[in-house]
């Protein structure tokens, strides 16, 4: 695929994705609501109107197909009104609607994975059809008759254009006709032949058509099959303009402009009849028959005058490429300020380049914030797809559940949000399967409503998202965990020993299932596991608590954005590392008679009422330093969202902005990211800083004990 087409399909599926999540968020507010507004309807009529168009644009069959059959309906709906459905239709509409869109999107990945999209939506189709068909009052056996005759053949186009039509309309004001044939077998032609007739109106064109009450009638399909329909001009010129538009309309077989021959005594002149076949219907205006005099092109319909677009969609590489780049720019610009050469500058000359080292930093600052930021999205996004999931969950578990969103309108860096999706998918899943009571009958007896309630919210500090997923339901027994871990064989020390958290964090582990059978949602034992790896490969944690018979929250803790952090420089002997500012709470020296030593002889340190042990960096990594004794070092009180604990180090270098870098695929065999090293950064003067995972470094601490 050469860079057009690859950057066609890239807008397409762009704007088809677009276009399919607001459809979602729209039908979930619709179907809360227990009806569509207006302004719905029209909106869903223009989205599958633009699917349709991009899809056949780009040879996606089955995607225009579908598209073209729901935009059918919704064109109905749209002229007779959403109030012309009772509730039962609307109830089948939501779900025809839902099942429309998981078939939109189950194409669209098949053309994002470059599968072959499927090539039969006959049954799909007629279910729509069927539903329109049903909503309008046509009746089965009457549209079966009329597609049976729809295949019996007809005139040519050239055959009628010899005389005057027979079945004329009596329209004694008409100056012309167009005379109009429907393909073979469309089905529900006068519902085909009225979205003609009312596209034509859109253009603001005065005329009148035949049957007058094909909208209505469905008894008129029969004699538009057979005789076809007519639209009455009392202009050729306007009957000209209605010819153009009837080329881009879809479902014509042929047309023809029947002139009125004018009362003249000596004679009457031989009518004007012009055929259009079938393929010079379809075609563009472009590829019509030469006209000797050029017409003017036809009134577009009233839709406002088009806007300066504010928005664009942005490759995401291009952003990464441009994330770097910026990366490379605060590292040049520490390194211009730190050189040594600025220690033979005269004080004057060392002040002005410090002023402007200033005035760059700021602009550095400035342009890390405007880059990082560019890369933010909001969260809503996935939040919105949870709606959906609860949504059908709801139907096929039975459970009366609702789903309330907290702050999605927080924004996350578009590589963590991606990455995250499966995680939240998990966990809500899992509290609509588990969580929730099967009953409501067992919530009431529990003195609970009877309505389950799952709240999804987000919020954001500083450094981090806290995204946390909490339902009011039965809870989990820390006992019943570990005697299910102890069946399973996945305990790894004494159930005495097993701490409350440590019980709950075995749901984590692979393998690990509370269900005792396997259902469409839950019994496999993966999942949790899954959850917890994910948000781990992005920096984060995750964090469970849990009540029995009041409910039970996840809590993920994720940082915004993986490309540039606050950091802290330390030292320990010649090795210089850096710690997210966002884990240090405090820094400070102690006296030797503040050290404490537990049963164990492990040094602990008393911070506002509560003991943290010590690790000495420079043991933990076997580094030679001078700097052996806790009082002539610094101590950092560090955290995560489980752990807390003092790191000892020589001494500080300062608070600096610094940009993360992976560490090299060849060192992926050493498993560094297990004993806390979670990547690196250049310093200003070109030496490597390592940046420490407190999280991972805590745990490997304990486990070398």
């Amino acid at each position: 695929m050469d860079n057009g087409m690859e950057s066609m399909l890239d807008t397409y599926l762009f704007e088809t994705n677009s276009l399919l999540d607001n459809l979602d968020e729209m039908l979930m507010r619709d179907e809360k609501l227990g009806d569509f507004s207006p302004d719905d309807v029209n909106e869903i009529f223009r989205i599958m109107h633009t699917i349709k168009g991009s899809s056949a644009m780009m040879e996606f069959g089955s995607l225009s197909s579908i598209a073209h059959h729901i935009e059918d309906l919704f064109f109905y709906i749209r002229d007779k009104g959403i109030d012309s459905l009772d509730a039962q239709h609307k109830k089948e509409l939501f779900n025809l609607m839902f099942r429309s869109e998981d078939c939109l999107r189950g194409e669209v990945e098949k053309v994002e994975n470059g599968e072959p999209l499927s090539t039969d939506m006959d049954s799909f189709a007629a279910e729509i059809n069927s539903f329109l068909k049903k909503i309008s009052g046509a009746p089965e056996e009457k549209a079966e008759e009329a597609n049976q005759t729809a295949k019996a053949p007809s005139e040519t186009p050239a055959e009628t254009a010899s005389s005057l039509p027979e079945n004329l309309p009596d329209d004694k004001q008409a100056a012309c006709f167009l005379h109009v044939f429907l393909e073979e077998g469309v089905g529900m032609e006068n519902l085909r032949a009225y979205m003609i007739i009312n596209a034509l109106k859109e253009c603001e064109l005065d005329f009148r058509y035949y049957p007058e009450n094909m909208e209505s009638n469905p008894d008129t399909c029969s004699s538009i099959i057979e005789n076809g329909f007519f639209m009455a001009f009392e202009s050729v010129d306007v009957a000209a303009k209605a010819g153009d538009i009837l080329r881009t309309q879809n479902h014509i077989r042929s047309y023809e402009l029947v002139e009125i021959p004018e009362e003249e005594p000596e004679a009457a002149p031989v009518p004007a009849n012009v055929p259009v076949s079938n393929s010079e219907a379809s075609q563009p205006q472009e590829a019509a028959a030469p006209d000797p005099k050029p017409k003017a092109p036809p009134k577009q319909p009233a839709q406002g005058t088009p806007v300066k677009q504010n928005l664009i969609s942005v490759n995401l590489m291009k952003l990464d490429s441009l994330q770097n780049l910026v990366g490379e720019i605060v590292i040049t610009e520490s390194m211009v300020t730190s050189s040594p050469e600025l220690n033979q500058l005269s004080r004057d000359a060392y002040d002005n380049f410090m002023k402007s080292a200033r005035q760059l930093r700021k602009l550095t600052d400035d342009l890390q914030d405007i880059s990082m930021s560019l890369r933010m999205v909001p969260i809503s996004g996935v939040f919105q797809k949870m709606s959906r999931i609860v949504r059908d969950m709801k139907q096929k578990l039975g459970k009366d559940v609702r789903l309330t969103l907290i702050g999605e309108d927080t924004e996350v860096d578009k590589t963590i949000v991606d990455s995250i999706q499966d995680p939240i998918m998990h966990m809500v899943r899992n509290a609509m399967d588990h969580g929730i009571e099967d009953t409501s009958e067992e919530r009431v007896q529990a003195g609970k409503s009877a309505q389950g309630e799952i709240i999804l919210s987000a919020t954001h500090t500083s450094s981090e998202v806290v995204i946390s997923i909490a339902d009011d339901g039965k809870g989990m027994n820390p006992e019943k965990l570990l005697a299910k871990a102890r069946d399973k064989g996945i305990l790894t020390k004494p159930e005495n020993q097993y701490s409350r958290k440590e019980a709950l964090g075995l749901v984590m582990l692979p393998g690990f299932s509370t269900n005792q059978t396997v259902t469409e949602y839950s019994g496999r034992g993966v999942g949790m596991d899954v959850v917890k790896k994910n948000v781990e490969s992005v920096g984060g944690v995750v964090d469970l608590s849990s009540e029995e018979g009041k409910g039970t929250t996840f809590t993920m803790k994720i940082p915004l954005t993986l490309a540039i952090m606050d950091g802290m420089k330390v030292t320990v002997g010649n090795s210089i590392f850096t710690i997210s500012i966002a884990n240090i709470r405090q820094s400070f020296k102690i006296t030797p008679d503040e050290v404490i030593r537990d049963e164990n002889g492990c040094e602990i340190i008393e911070r506002m009422g509560s003991f943290y042990p010590v690790i000495r960096l420079h043991q933990f990594y076997n580094i030679e330093t001078t700097v052996t004794n806790l009082a002539e070092g610094i101590l950092l009180w560090v955290e995560t969202s489980d752990s807390s604990f003092c790191l000892f180090v020589d001494e500080l270098i300062g608070e600096q902005q610094v940009v993360v870098k992976p560490l090299p695929a060849f060192l992926n065999y050493f498993n560094l990211k297990d004993f806390g090293i979670s990547g690196c950064t250049i310093l200003g003067d070109g030496n490597i800083s390592i940046i420490l995972d407190i999280q991972s470094l805590h745990a490997a601490a304990l486990e070398n004990a």
